[in-house]
C-alpha cells in the first residue's frame, strides 16, 4: 500500500514500485522468501487471487463498450495471439537457448497482456475511450487464453512422450473448453438472477459473489488445469452485461479487493525469485526480451489489425503497449516446475525468463504509455476538464468561459431546450440522462476531473454528486444549493451529495436572479504586477472565486482548498458583478492583467 500511495503522489506506475519493493525484500536482501515461508499454500493463494482479479476484470467489460473495436479485438486475439505464440517460441529457442518443449510453453505464456498491469496504467494515462477499451479487452481476454495455450503445449508434450494418449488429450480439451464457456455463462446468469430476484440480502451479496468465484474456478480447474481462469472471466463478463441494480456496489467492492491482491501478489512473486537464476540468464535472454518488445509484438499486431478499422496511430500504440503481469509469472512457475520434473532440464529457466519480460515491459511500457499517447494524439484530453450537469444560462456562461481558456467542458441535460443555447454556441453537450447506462458508455469520465451539478432540483444535484463521487473522487464533485443545516428537516445526510460550489450555498433561483442583474463570469490571469490581493481589491466584495487553473492545467476549486490562495500564472474563474461596474475596478485594474468577462 505504501508503494501504491507513493506512486499516486508522484504520478508514476504503481506496478514499477511494487516490482522494486518485492525485488529488494526478496532476492536482494533476503528478508522474506514467500515460496518457502508459505509452503504448500503459496501456489493456491496465487491461483485463487489471479482468479478473483480476472473475474473483476471481466466485470468491467460491457459489450456496448466494444462496438467500435470489436473487429480489432477479435483480430488481435484470434490472429495476433497465435502469431505471438509462434514467434515467441522461435525466439525462445534460437535466442534464449531453450529446448523446444520449454520454448513452446514459454511462447504460449507470453501471449498474455496482463490486466493487473494494464488497468492501473490506463487509469493514469487518460487514453481516449476507443484505445483504452481495446487494450482493456485484449488484456482481460488474453490472460486466460494464454494460460490455456500453455496447457495445450504442455499436454501435447506429454502425448509426444507417451505419458498421455492423443485421444484422451483431445477429449479433455473439448470437455474443458465446454466447461469453461458453458459453466462461466451459467454461473454468471445464476448468481445474477439470484441477486436480482432478492434471494440474497444486500449485506451478503459481495461475500457470496466472492466465494462463488472461488468455487467456480476450483471446479473448472479440476476438469482442465488452468481452465478456471477462462471460466471466471466469462462469468464476470456475463454478470457485467445483466441489468443488476447492485452491480455498481459489487464492482467497487471487487475493485478494492483487486487492488489489495494485485499489490500483494506482485510483492510475493517478485520476492520469490531466485537471484542466481536471473544473473545466469546471459545475453541470450537480453536478445530474447528485445525481440519480444521490438519485433514480435509489433509484427503480430500490425498484421492482425490490417483492415480492422483502427487508425495508424492506434495500431502503433497497441503494437508497443503489451505489459505482462501476474498470470504470466504464476503460470510459468507452474509449468516450469512440471517440465523440470518430467526431465526437461531448462524448465526451471521459464520463470526467470518470464520475469525478465515482465519487468522490462512494466518499466518500459509503464513509463512510455502516457508520452507516446500524447505524441500520437490518442489522449482523451490535454488536461482534465469539468462536467456540468444541468443546462441553463448560468451553465452556458460558465462553459463558454471555460472554452475560452481552453479547458475541456461538457454540459449534460435530458431537456433538449436547456442545452439549445450551448449547442448554438458550439459548446460540447450530452443530451440524455447523465446517470443512465448510455451516459456511462458515451461520456469519457477520465477526461473530466471535476463535476458541477447545477440543475434546478437540489436533491437531484445531490444524487448526481453521490453517484459520481466514487469515480471522480468525492472531493471533486460540487453542487449548487445548501443542505448544510443539520437541524433543518429538509437537510440531507452529510454522506450524500458533494461539496458546496459557493461559500454561501447559492441555489438555482439565486443564480438565475444574479444573471438577470447582469452578473458575469470573469477569467483573470494573475501576474507579478497584478496578484491575488490586487485582484480582490479590484472586484466587488460579492464576487466569488470558484476555482483557478494552474499553468500545468490543474484545476483547484476554492471550496476544496480553503486557506490556499492562487499564485502568479494562475487563471481565476469568478462569478460576480462586472468589474466595470465597481469604482475600484475603474481605478485599480492595471492594463497588464489579462481579464475577460462573459454574460
Amino acid at each position: 500500500m505504501a508503494a501504491q500511495w507513493i506512486a499516486w503522489r508522484i504520478r508514476i506506475p504503481a506496478i514499477a514500485l511494487l516490482l522494486v519493493a518485492g525485488f529488494l525484500i526478496g532476492p536482494v536482501f533476503g528478508y522474506i522468501n514467500p515460496a518457502q515461508d508459505l509452503g504448500a499454500v503459496y501456489k493456491p493463494i496465487i491461483a485463487l487471487s489471479v482468479a478473483i482479479i480476472l473475474f473483476e476484470g471481466g466485470l468491467t467489460l460491457n459489450f456496448k463498450e466494444i462496438r467500435e473495436t470489436s473487429r480489432a479485438v477479435r483480430a488481435i486475439i484470434l490472429v495476433g495471439g497465435p502469431l505471438v505464440w509462434f514467434m515467441s517460441a522461435l525466439a525462445a529457442h534460437y535466442a534464449a537457448g531453450l529446448s523446444w518443449p520449454s520454448a513452446i510453453v514459454l511462447g504460449a505464456i507470453l501471449v498474455v497482456t496482463g490486466p493487473t498491469v494494464i488497468m492501473p496504467l490506463l487509469r493514469q494515462a487518460q487514453l481516449g475511450s476507443r484505445t483504452a477499451s481495446l487494450l482493456r479487452w485484449e488484456a482481460i481476454i488474453n490472460d486466460p487464453i494464454g494460460a490455456l495455450f500453455a496447457v495445450i503445449a504442455f499436454e501435447t508434450y506429454l502425448v509426444l512422450h507417451g505419458n498421455h494418449g492423443a485421444g484422451g488429450l483431445v477429449f479433455t480439451l473439448i470437455i474443458g473448453a465446454a466447461t469453461a464457456l458453458i459453466g462461466g455463462f451459467a454461473a454468471g446468469r445464476f448468481v445474477g438472477a439470484a441477486f436480482v430476484r432478492g434471494y440474497v440480502p444486500e449485506y451478503l451479496k459481495a461475500p457470496i459473489l466472492l466465494v462463488s468465484v472461488l468455487v467456480v474456478y476450483a471446479v473448472s480447474d479440476v476438469i482442465l488445469k488452468e481452465s478456471g481462469l477462462l471460466t471466471v472471466t466469462i462469468m464476470g463478463v456475463t454478470m457485467a452485461n445483466q441489468r443488476m441494480a447492485s452491480l455498481a456496489e459489487l464492482r467497487r467492492f471487487k475493485e478494492t479487493v483487486t487492488v489489495l491482491l494485485v499489490s500483494g501478489l506482485f510483492v510475493l512473486l517478485t520476492a520469490s525469485l531466485d537471484l542466481n537464476a536471473l544473473i545466469s540468464l546471459g545475453w541470450g535472454a537480453a536478445i530474447f526480451v528485445g525481440l519480444c518488445l521490438f519485433v514480435i509484438r509489433p509484427i503480430a499486431i500490425m498484421l492482425a489489425t490490417t483492415g480492422s478499422g483502427l487508425t495508424l496511430n492506434e495500431r502503433v500504440l497497441v503494437s508497443w503497449i503489451a505489459p505482462r503481469g501476474i498470470v504470466a509469472v504464476a503460470v510459468s512457475g507452474l509449468f516450469g516446475a512440471e517440465l523440470a520434473e518430467m526431465g526437461v532440464e531448462d524448465g526451471t529457466r521459464l520463470t526467470a525468463l518470464t520475469f525478465a519480460v515482465v519487468a522490462s515491459t512494466i518499466l518500459l511500457h509503464g513509463f512510455t504509455l502516457s508520452p507516446l499517447a500524447s505524441l500520437l494524439r490518442l489522449k482523451s484530453a490535454r488536461k482534465p476538464g469539468i462536467l456540468i450537469v444541468g443546462g441553463s444560462e448560468w451553465s452556458n456562461a460558465l462553459a463558454a468561459k471555460l472554452v475560452e481558456i481552453d479547458l475541456p467542458v461538457l454540459i449534460a441535460d435530458s431537456n433538449w431546450n436547456h442545452i439549445r443555447r450551448s449547442r448554438l454556441s458550439n459548446i460540447p453537450v450530452f443530451f440524455g440522462e447523465v446517470l443512465s447506462e448510455a451516459a456511462h458508455h458515451d461520456i469519457t469520465l477520465n477526461r473530466y476531473g471535476h463535476v458541477i451539478a447545477a440543475t434546478d432540483n437540489d436533491a437531484y444535484n445531490a444524487l448526481v454528486c453521490t453517484e459520481f463521487g466514487p469515480e471522480i473522487g468525492r472531493g471533486n464533485v460540487y453542487q449548487i444549493g445548501d443542505f448544510s443545516d443539520d437541524n433543518h428537516r429538509q437537510s440531507l445526510n452529510f454522506t450524500l451529495g458533494g461539496r458546496d460550489l459557493f461559500e454561501q450555498g447559492l441555489d438555482f433561483s439565486e443564480l438565475r436572479r444574479q444573471m438577470w442583474n447582469g452578473w458575469v463570469f470573469q477569467a483573470t490571469k494573475l501576474t507579478d504586477e497584478f496578484g491575488f490581493d490586487a485582484y480582490q481589491q479590484s472586484r466587488d466584495e460579492k464576487t466569488q472565486v470558484l476555482f483557478w487553473v494552474k499553468p500545468n492545467g490543474t484545476t483547484v476549486f476554492r471550496q476544496n482548498k480553503k486557506g490556499q490562495s492562487p499564485e502568479t500564472g494562475d487563471t481565476l474563474i469568478a462569478f460576480g458583478p462586472p468589474p466595470a461596474n465597481t469604482k475600484s475596478a475603474k481605478s485599480s485594474t492595471p492594463k497588464s492583467s489579462k481579464d475577460s468577462t462573459s454574460s
